[in-house]
C-alpha cells in the first residue's frame, strides 16, 4: 500500500512540476492584460483627454454610477459590512481577484459614503 501512495504522490509532483510554467505563464498574461487595459489602437495611451474619454467627449465603457447589485464594487461594500476593519489585501483575498481593482474603487466608494477608511482598514460608512 506505502509503494502505491508513493507512486502516486510522485505522480502528482510530476504534473505539478509541469504545469507551474503554465501557471506562470497565465500570470504573466493576466497582468500584461490588465496592464494594456485602456491602451488605444495604436499600442499608445491616449493623450490630452481625460482618461477614457473619446474626440467627442462622450466616455468610453458604462456610464458612470451605471453599477449593478451584482458588481465587484458592491461585492467589496458587503465584505466590508460583513467584517468591518478589512483591509484591501484581505478584501482581494476573499474576493479572489488582484488588489489593484480594489485600490482604485474604494476610494470611489468612499466618496460615494458607501464606505470610510479607518488606518488600513475599511469600515461600513
Amino acid at each position: 500500500m506505502a509503494d502505491f501512495l508513493d507512486a502516486k504522490v510522485k505522480e502528482i509532483e510530476g504534473r505539478l512540476k509541469e504545469l507551474r510554467p503554465l501557471l506562470e505563464e497565465y500570470h504573466r498574461l493576466e497582468a500584461a492584460a490588465a496592464a494594456l487595459n485602456g491602451v488605444d489602437g495604436h499600442g499608445t495611451r491616449g493623450r490630452g483627454r481625460g482618461a477614457g474619454a473619446r474626440a467627442n467627449g462622450s466616455r468610453r465603457g458604462r456610464p458612470r454610477g451605471a453599477r449593478g447589485e451584482n458588481t465587484r464594487a458592491a461585492q467589496a461594500v458587503e465584505l466590508v459590512r460583513a467584517r468591518p476593519g478589512i483591509t484591501i489585501p484581505e478584501l482581494a483575498e476573499h474576493m479572489g481577484i488582484k488588489p489593484n481593482y480594489l485600490y482604485r474603487i474604494l476610494p470611489q466608494l468612499e466618496e460615494e459614503g458607501k464606505v470610510r477608511r479607518e488606518d488600513k482598514g475599511w469600515l461600513p460608512a
